[in-house]
């Protein structure tokens, strides 16, 4: 057994730099290393909540429903036109994951969910972002929506409601067409657990 000891971290010092919709936070962290040492770290943490995703699955049709949208930071970041193919996510607003996430479903591509599963939940960044993101699948009846979807005009959302086969959509990973991360990973699982579209 090691003698070293075991790393550790606690926060020495933290300000606000910024609280609106997101809040912007410096800190100071001290951290005991495995070997012993003591180093002191600088660092920015954004956190905006917690979230939640789903993959939208036609068992029958053997499609995916996925949400075309602007999102600034890939427009920022290079992306040629910031609209990225995504599956339908969103903020908890102080829901269970389950509700939020039934709710987003509804409010971006008008499909009510059945079979919901929890698959997995994941950081998206957590080099500087605390947002932890609970992931679901579900199947829908994409023949039949009851909601209108497109998103909610008072929060500024444009969405795009694209159906497309699983093949097709797991695709477009390898040729750029999908670079949302909780999109890849949510489509790699599908192509893992194949039974849950296959019956």
């Amino acid at each position: 057994m090691s003698a070293e000891k075991q790393p550790s971290v606690r926060i020495v010092e933290q300000q606000t730099v910024w609280k609106r919709f997101i809040h912007l936070r410096t800190l100071v962290l001290e951290q005991t290393r495995a070997d012993g040492r003591v180093e002191f770290l600088d660092r920015e943490v954004h956190d905006h909540g917690a979230a939640a995703a789903i993959l939208l699955v036609d068992p029958v049709r053997k499609t995916v429903v996925l949400v075309r949208q602007f999102r600034p930071g890939a427009f920022l970041g290079g992306h040629p036109d910031g609209f990225l193919l995504e599956i339908p996510a969103g903020l908890l607003d102080d829901d269970s994951p389950e509700d939020a996430i039934s709710r987003e479903a509804m409010e971006e591509t008008g499909y009510a969910v059945s079979d919901l599963r929890h698959v997995f939940d994941m950081y998206s960044s957590p080099g500087t972002l605390t947002e932890h993101v609970s992931c679901f699948a579900a199947h829908i009846d994409s023949v039949k929506r009851d909601g209108k979807g497109g998103g909610v005009d008072g929060e500024g959302e444009d969405i795009e409601i694209v159906e497309m086969p699983i093949d097709e959509a797991c695709a477009l990973i390898a040729t750029g067409g999908i670079v949302d991360s909780k999109t890849i990973m949510m489509l790699q699982w599908l192509m893992l657990n194949r039974a849950f579209f296959e019956g």
